[in-house]
């Protein structure tokens, strides 16, 4: 196969009124989910969007947004999901380096979608999905005919280090090669009911979404409010026959600290999977004390690997202080531990993850110079073009031959599941007049992000809205301290070394 759509196609022919998705409002079965993603791929046309063109997706994570998200790929464009309730200054920017050709968008989000900038305007969801038009199969199958593996299926913005989002562009090729290790490697199959946690704008959907397409599974969309109360979690889980998570390690400390499954029991749950941030091991401890029969997983990879590419199947025991490896690389994937002369790390000596393989994106929209620095030629392979991508984390292997995380190489940290480069926080606590210059660490032993300034003397509200108004909330500071002056290392360069070190000394503001 070439294109996602295909897998989609063959489940609505197979299992037309099997329930592909539901949110816990609205299902949509395969040949629903099939009809609706071309009806809407339909209006896109009829709006004469150029070809491999970004749709911007502003809904709410759910059965219709998988349709919008999906409608675009059947325009023969791409899409680009953007949280509702990301800061209006922030889509901006994002559009600005991305100029969407439309926005799709349903009625509780209209008025925000229409006060962005967008030269085709808006498609309102529930118009596009109206009703089939004949008149357009054709031209649907005829996008689809003329598509190869190499057109992207989306773009995922993150955090960038200037202060400005980069969206990494995924293709048809690198989501089927990524799914297809997926299925294989977790047995994935019509049986398997995903729970899914994570944001659609979110890297680690691409598991739970396409790995369902692709095997004719089901996907259970899990509300955010649903984990403010985990008795109603696992009610929600045991009702819905959900037998496989894909989650944060934050979700699933939500369920270890709440002790719900010492008096409520999960007892479809075969598969709990996990990634985009540290895994505490008394968490997952917890959870192997409660289900010792369930595969535990501990999944490691950027958004440029289009999710993950080295794994961990939990085979041993750990005490609650020891760290869990990322283990080994996935299928049709390699990685390469490169020290800082780009030679090849040694046994037992650190070097920075660098992936060289099918799941391996294309680079940046619409940035050459970011692309180039991250996705370069093998240094190991002078004879061939053969890029590989620079990932930033550090690592080494440990006796068993399993790769162990060590840090990140630059200011860029993982917070509550989401990859934050810290400068972007730094740029929006900048534009407040009365600081001087700031710096943002982060305390990964409390996992907080700590914001220092030097200037006036303020309440710390005042800055943390204006650094709201500007980045998601996950970004937002835990901590904003204000210093009489910042130190400078010997470069004459802000010391953040000291600062992380010592950020306590600063006064706290309240």
């Amino acid at each position: 196969m070439k294109n996602i759509l295909e897998h989609l196609k063959k489940w609505a022919e197979l299992t037309p009124d099997k329930l592909a998705i539901t949110d816990g409002e609205t299902e949509i079965t395969y040949g629903s989910l099939w009809q609706q993603s071309r009806d809407l791929g339909a209006e896109i046309l009829k709006r004469e969007v150029p070809g491999k063109s970004g749709i911007a997706v502003i809904m709410n994570r759910g059965s219709k947004s998988l349709v919008a998200m999906l409608g675009a790929v059947c325009a023969g464009s791409f899409y680009i999901v953007i949280d509702p309730e990301m800061p209006e200054d922030r889509i901006e920017t994002i559009f600005q380096k991305l100029t969407p050709a439309l926005i799709v968008s349903d009625e509780d989000n209209l008025e925000k979608a229409n006060n962005l900038t967008c030269k085709g305007g808006v498609l309102e969801f529930q118009k596009a999905i109206s009703g089939p038009d004949a008149d357009m199969d054709e031209l649907l199958n005829q996008v689809m005919e003329r598509s190869t593996d190499r057109d992207p299926v989306y773009a995922l913005f993150t955090s960038g280090s200037s202060g400005i989002p980069k969206g990494t562009i995924i293709t048809h090729r690198n989501i089927l090669a990524y799914s297809e290790w997926v299925a294989k490697t977790f047995d994935i199959n019509e049986d398997t009911v995903f729970g899914n946690q994570t944001p659609f704008y979110f890297s680690m959907s691409v598991l739970d979404i396409y790995t369902t397409l692709r095997c004719g599974a089901t996907l259970v969309v899990l509300a955010k409010a649903l984990f403010a109360f985990p008795m109603t979690l696992v009610e929600f889980l045991n009702n819905h026959k959900v037998n496989t998570i894909y989650w944060v390690p934050s979700a699933l400390g939500i369920v270890a600290n709440s002790k719900v499954l010492d008096y409520a029991e999960l007892p479809l749950i075969e598969k709990v999977l996990f990634a985009g941030e540290i895994m505490p091991t008394r968490y997952l401890n917890h959870w192997i004390s409660h289900k010792p029969d369930v595969l535990y997983a501990n999944l490691y990879g950027p958004t440029e690997t289009t999710d993950i590419c080295a794994y961990y199947v939990v085979n041993r025991e750990f005490a609650d202080d020891e760290p869990i490896p990322i283990g080994v690389h996935c299928d049709n994937c390699e990685i390469i531990l490169l020290k800082e002369d780009d030679t090849e790390a040694l046994e037992g000596e650190a070097g920075e993850i660098c992936v060289r393989g099918t799941i391996v994106a294309q680079g940046y929209y619409n940035e050459p110079e970011k692309t180039a620095e991250a996705f370069v030629q093998n240094p190991l392979n002078p004879y061939y073009p053969e890029t590989i991508y620079r990932t930033g984390d550090l690592a080494k292997y440990n006796e068993y031959g399993e790769l162990m995380y060590l840090t990140r190489k630059d200011f860029q940290i993982k917070h509550m599941g989401y990859r934050i480069e810290l400068g972007e926080i730094e740029t929006a606590a900048g534009s407040a007049d009365w600081i001087k210059s700031c710096c943002c660490v982060f305390d990964a032993a409390r996992d907080k992000i700590i914001m220092i300034y030097d200037g006036k003397k303020r309440p710390a509200k005042d800055l943390r809205d204006i650094i709201s108004a500007k980045v998601p909330h996950y970004m937002v500071p835990n901590e904003i301290r204000r210093i009489k002056s910042m130190p400078i290392n010997q470069n004459g360069k802000m010391d953040r070394k000291w600062l992380t070190e010592n950020y306590e000394e600063a006064v706290l503001c309240e």
